[in-house]
């Protein structure tokens, strides 16, 4: 059965208690195969059965049922966008033509026309046409149609603003609260301790009215009433039952002399509002990561059209457009450059502050500054392909993934709320039938704790003691403890160009005791280069390199490039060549002046009655036991010398593997490379174990059997598609970003730098991280764990209950952002551990 995703926007689902309410309660729904929540943006991604599952305005009731809102939804029946270039649009005569022949299809609900650049943009209802329809329609009114581009409806953007929306609408609702709360603190001083004020109770339930049942409280309400109605319990009822009783008990003082409880329901609610505005603001910082790489992104790019710059908006640009980026701007979009040079700043991707040099070819990452040349680029990749645009979706699922240790904290607080109000109940009860009994807990802690008053009446202590154990516990705290973290943590790595995948690979990376490294790409650069030149007795290494590279220049062959190359940047001058020929894979032949010059393996030039070969055997075999592929080099019948290339080690593979080893790991490679080039290169770096010459097939069965062997803690490094399946296996799977698409995909965490480092970087990360998820559970169950009996026991007041518990949540927040200090970007890799 087809399924279809509805996201939805849910601004006030704050935690994983508001969180698992959302899922519980879109789970009852027929055809709802799965439901992903993510807090720190606030989505809800819904799959659904495409004919009998939910439509969007099904699951949003569903979701504001439970006393939640919902600011958007995306998917499903929603509209839909489809963008079409129709060059021949040149005129408004023509787009009009156009506009008319879309009209007439069915389902279609808006066109707009831009002629300046050749755009048709089309919005569709449910069951309007699909974009092949609608260029066939636009062909058949005699207008040639260049693209046809889906576009979304609402993306990152809208999201942004519905945040800012909701934070500049939690401000508001606090300064509405919180003015007639200080005018009843200021009246409720004097009226207490010197002068009673006249028609003092009257006075204050007026002011009071607005904060508890109109601007200030009117929407907890309303989120308590729906929760309640949908049988799901979110911390909107303890904040309910914590303010409307005690509000409603003070108006009996205007019947019956007794003590206003108004002032503490007034005081309730606007520490409520000022925690939730608070934990928004503090939330906001923690998930920034999101939110800066969007607003580094260009917003406009000049593009060439038709022998002109025309400025367009970013999300108009398509695949193939050339895009002019002068000095100072930014890449528009991810691209290739097709004409002149510069350095880029590429640090929003990888991490590192050093811009690096761009030409004729190179490939270009949208975001990342021009320093100093004029760049004509092509468009590669555009909207959702994009490689910032695949940064942030990776981020996202990060900070909206579930972490194994979260299932402690999900069965707490699914039961947290019900638990209190049977102990809220409770405490009134004890306190209604036992007061008397319980008065001596009273008079102990009247010694230190001021609010403490023994002689209250027994109804008096027994409401304070309910009200007290409604607002101190707070399932938020520890909603909080495991995504605040995931947020902070993903959003550092996505800066040291560290992507995590998911909350389980936090999690698993800290178990981790053998780590399997690819060679090729990964340990090495994955291209050969020029190592050794050994001349014979008597020859001198510029003549040797240069009879060499001369004839090599004219093969394509991998080895000859790498020589010419590794030639030219030791400032050798290379001579014209007559009379190449090549003979496969054994070697290669020329005249260089007068000279010819011969260059192949040994059984080639003794073929040809080269002498002097016996005299560089032993050289000759040195090298290849280091690895290195060695070819001779001969002139007029005589051996000149040796020249031998090799995979190079990338310069901080060693650094990289003795990082690992201070960490504890088992470094084995796996290679699909000889036993021998395998050895010198595992010998020279440091690596523990070695398995040569593996098939792709027999990496995942060398991953089965390290598993075995070690227990499920094998982590993989690769970078080429004949990893995925490995990585796949592994209990961690990492990517060289620099690597495969595919291989990225089937990764639990990517290396955006193409560094081996990264992988000492992004353990010591994970380690913190999920050390501070582990901090913030012990935190939280430990406050509601010590707090609940306090105020069940009449020992702590309401208003003191309800600041505590804001305090708490926003402690845990506050831990979470201390891995930020901790892994500022100035700090040198690998010291935070």
């Amino acid at each position: 059965m087809s399924q279809k995703q509805i996201t939805l926007t849910v601004p006030g689902m704050g935690s994983d208690h508001c969180a698992g309410i959302v899922r519980e309660t879109l789970e009852r729904l027929d055809g709802v195969s799965e439901i992903q929540t993510n807090i720190a943006s606030h989505r809800v991604r819904v799959n659904v059965d495409e004919d009998s599952g939910p439509d969007g305005e099904s699951l949003k009731q569903a979701i504001e049922g439970a006393g939640y809102d919902v600011k958007a939804v995306r998917g499903g029946a929603r509209q839909r966008r489809i963008r079409l270039n129709v060059p021949g649009m040149g005129s408004d005569h023509c787009a009009g033509i156009v506009r008319k022949t879309i009209e007439r299809l069915e389902g279609v609900e808006a066109v707009q026309t831009n002629v300046a650049s050749h755009r048709v943009t089309v919005t569709l209802g449910s069951k309007g046409p699909d974009g092949e329809t609608l260029k066939q329609a636009v062909e058949g009114a005699g207008y040639d149609v260049k693209s046809v581009q889906d576009e979304s409806d609402a993306g990152e953007d809208d999201d942004s603003q519905i945040e800012q929306d909701y934070l500049r609408e939690a401000r508001k609702r606090l300064i509405i609260a919180a003015v007639p709360t200080t005018l009843i603190m200021i009246l409720m001083m004097p009226h207490m301790f010197w002068q009673p004020i006249p028609g003092y109770l009257a006075i204050v339930a007026v002011l009071a009215f607005p904060v508890v049942f109109l601007f200030g409280g009117a929407a907890t309400h309303r989120a308590s009433w729906r929760s309640l109605k949908n049988g799901t319990f979110n911390m909107d009822v303890l904040i309910s039952m914590g303010s409307l009783p005690p509000y409603l008990l003070g108006l009996l003082g205007f019947f019956f002399p007794m003590t206003s409880f108004i002032e503490m329901a007034a005081t309730i609610m606007t520490f409520h509002l000022l925690g939730r505005y608070l934990e928004a603001m503090a939330k906001g910082r923690a998930s920034e990561a999101i939110r800066r790489l969007i607003d580094m992104s260009a917003k406009t790019a000049r593009v060439d059209r038709d022998g002109k710059e025309v400025e367009v908006p970013v999300k108009e640009l398509e695949a193939g457009d050339i895009m002019i980026v002068r000095p100072g701007e930014k890449i528009p979009t991810d691209g290739k450059v097709v004409e002149g040079e510069s350095h880029l700043d590429e640090s929003l991707a990888t991490g590192e502050s050093i811009p690096v040099y761009k030409s004729l070819g190179d490939s270009v990452i949208g975001a990342t500054i021009n320093k100093e040349g004029r760049l004509r680029v092509e468009a590669t990749r555009v909207g959702g392909d994009t490689f910032l645009s695949q940064v942030v979706k990776l981020i996202d699922e990060a900070q909206g993934s579930r972490v194994p240790i979260q299932e402690f904290a999900d069965r707490m607080t699914g039961r947290f709320v019900p638990a209190v109000l049977v102990i809220a109940l409770a405490s009134l009860l004890a306190w209604l039938l036992a007061g008397d009994a319980l008065r001596p807990i009273l008079e102990w802690g009247a010694n230190f704790l001021p609010w403490v008053d023994p002689t209250a009446a027994t109804p008096i202590l027994a409401i304070l003691a309910a009200i007290a154990v409604l607002v101190i516990a707070c399932p938020c705290a520890l909603g909080l403890a495991t995504p605040t973290a995931l947020m902070v943590g993903s959003g550092i790595g996505a800066e040291r160009g560290i992507l995590i995948r998911s909350g389980e690979a936090i999690q698993t990376f800290k178990d981790i005791k053998v780590i399997v490294l690819d060679k090729t790409g990964t340990i090495t650069r994955g291209e050969p280069k020029l190592t050794d030149a050994v001349p014979a007795e008597g020859v001198e290494e510029k003549r040797l390199l240069t009879l060499a590279a001369s004839v090599e220049d004219a093969s394509e062959h991998p080895i000859a490039r790498a020589i010419v190359e590794g030639t030219r940047e030791r400032e050798v001058t290379l001579e014209r060549v007559s009379d190449f020929k090549s003979t496969g894979a054994r070697g290669v032949s020329g005249k260089v002046g007068d000279e010819t010059v011969l260059i192949g393996n040994r059984k080639l030039l003794e073929e040809e009655g080269v002498s002097g070969l016996d005299a560089l055997e032993e050289t000759k075999q040195g090298l290849e036991e280091k690895g290195r592929t060695v070819v001779i080099v001969a002139a007029n019948g005589k051996a000149l010398g040796l020249v031998a290339v090799a995979d190079t080690l990338k310069e901080e593979s060693k650094e990289a593997i003795r990082g690992m080893h201070e960490l504890g790991l088992h470094v084995v490679m796996i290679t699909g490379d000889n036993e021998r080039a395998a050895r010198a290169v595992a010998e020279e770096v440091g690596i523990d174990e070695v398995q040569a010459e593996v098939l792709p097939d027999g990496k995942v069965d060398a991953i089965k059997a390290l598993q075995e062997k070690h227990g499920n803690h094998v982590a993989m490094v690769g970078d080429g598609i004949n990893d995925a399946a490995a990585l796949k296996q592994a209990n961690v799977g990492i990517a060289i970003g620099a690597g495969a698409d595919v291989a990225i995909e089937a990764a639990d965490v990517t290396l955006v730098r193409g560094e081996l480092t990264g992988v000492v970087d992004a353990m010591h990360l994970s380690k913190a991280t999920f050390g501070k998820i582990v901090q913030n559970l012990i935190w939280a169950s430990g406050y509601n764990v010590a707090a609940i009996p306090i105020a069940a026991a009449g020992l702590l007041h309401p208003m003191i209950g309800v600041i505590a518990m804001t305090a708490s949540s926003l402690s845990v927040i506050g831990n979470s952002l201390l891995l930020k200090r901790r892994y500022a970007r100035t700090q040198a890799k690998g010291d935070a551990s």
